[in-house]
């Protein structure tokens, strides 16, 4: 009798505990996970959606000919062409006004891209009175330096302004690539308390780097709320310090929604921990629509993306092929209620190695426009039909086959 008693005391415990769960929004759930991770949710920010390049760069600039005090800039690379020129142009304006302006970048995705800024190039920014750093510069032996990279992209003006999305500083935002066309992207301007927290990520890397150490009412004010009460959190992945932030973000997002997922990623390979939730989602019957490029800049990762998201399409995932030029957004939003804008891609580089930082909105406003935004590209996209495998070529599925063997390291 006593066992009986046992176990229907604890069948009844758990019953209340998973309808509790369920009862909850899926928002509220993720504000409680990021909580005791102990990451903080601040409320009373402004949040405004640069969905292109050219969109960012004037948004940027007007923001920074308004500095008064202190630029810092975070980017994976500066590419050595016109847009680059504009900025660091107007920075060395903003010095001669008493501006302090500080900048830092990656020497691999210096390196990386076709338009590098050279040692001379560098130190002529440097003797214009910018404080322009390269992050972990790449020396010999060289392959000690692959990982991990600083993948993020943030801007902080004043303390008051912060820009952080999937952006670089380069004019194919606005102009595009000829061999693929328009590149798309996505980025935010942001207002209000969160902007410490983006500040505290820069400010660290930058002690890391050069033995700075930048603090006080200056370097962070108080922030009064703005108008937009928006309540956003800021998940930053620090190897070695919190590796899996952002990996369990994803999982977490997908796991716990319960209606709709909507999803653009340009390097779509996913760890096994996402790919994982991606398939626990769309086994729960949660409408799961994905938007990959039919093109890339990268060679192998489309055909590898297109196998992932063939096997997800199989499982019953609503999987897109877009065609109007190159996808570099990073955008998640679930059940019409918040989102998640970043640097992060969904691959094992971003997931494993590099540093990375999400922004994660909980506006039912902003996730609107974002949705806005899938929905729109969708006129210039096709379906990923059943079947769709088998039309693509032997060398074409071989590469697609081997892309997602070597996901680990993609």
């Amino acid at each position: 009798m006593r066992r009986f008693l046992v176990l229907f005391i604890f069948s009844t415990v758990t019953f209340l505990f998973y309808t509790t769960l369920c009862a909850q929004t899926s928002d509220a759930v993720m504000m409680q996970h990021l909580r005791d991770r102990g990451i903080k949710v601040y409320d009373g920010n402004s949040v405004k959606l640069l969905k292109t390049g050219h969109d960012k760069f004037v948004d940027l600039f007007e923001a920074v000919r308004e500095a008064k005090s202190f630029i810092h800039l975070e980017y994976f690379n500066f590419r050595n062409d016109s847009i680059a020129g504009l900025l660091f142009h107007l920075l060395a304006q903003k010095v001669k006004e008493g501006v302090e302006v500080r900048a830092l970048y990656d020497a691999f995705g210096n390196s990386s891209n076709n338009k590098p800024i050279s040692r001379q190039m560098h130190d002529s920014i440097c003797s214009l009175g910018i404080q322009l750093v390269k992050f972990d510069p790449i020396r010999f032996p060289w392959v000690n330096h692959i990982i991990p990279r600083d993948h993020r992209k943030i801007v902080i003006i004043d303390g008051r302004i912060a820009y952080t999305g999937g952006m670089n500083v380069a004019d194919y935002y606005i102009e595009g690539i000829p061999e693929i066309g328009p590149w798309h992207d996505m980025h935010m301007r942001v207002e209000g308390p969160v902007v410490n927290e983006l500040h505290a990520i820069f400010c660290r890397m930058w002690t890391d780097e050069t033995g700075e150490y930048l603090s006080g009412e200056k370097y962070f004010p108080t922030h009064h709320q703005s108008g937009d009460q928006l309540r956003l959190a800021i998940v930053d992945r620090h190897p070695p310090h919190s590796s899996d932030a952002i990996r369990d973000l994803f999982a977490e997002m997908l796991n716990t929604a319960q209606h709709k997922v909507l999803l653009i990623s340009p390097y779509f390979v996913p760890t096994h921990k996402v790919r994982k939730a991606l398939k626990n989602a769309i086994d729960r019957g949660v409408d799961v629509q994905i938007l990959l490029s039919a093109k890339s800049d990268i060679p192998l990762t489309p055909e590898a993306s297109h196998y992932v998201g063939n096997n997800l399409a199989k499982r019953g995932a609503n999987v897109f092929l877009f065609h109007g030029g190159f996808h570099h957004t990073k955008i998640m939003m679930v059940d019409d209620l918040y989102c998640t804008i970043g640097s992060s891609n969904m691959d094992a580089r971003s997931l494993r190695c590099d540093y990375e930082v999400n922004a994660v909105i909980f506006s039912k406003k902003v996730t609107a426009e974002l949705t806005q935004l899938f929905n729109d590209q969708l006129k210039t996209s096709t379906r990923m039909e059943k079947g769709y495998w088998k039309t693509r070529s032997i060398g074409k599925q071989f590469q697609g086959w081997l892309g997602n063997l070597l996901t680990p390291f993609l």
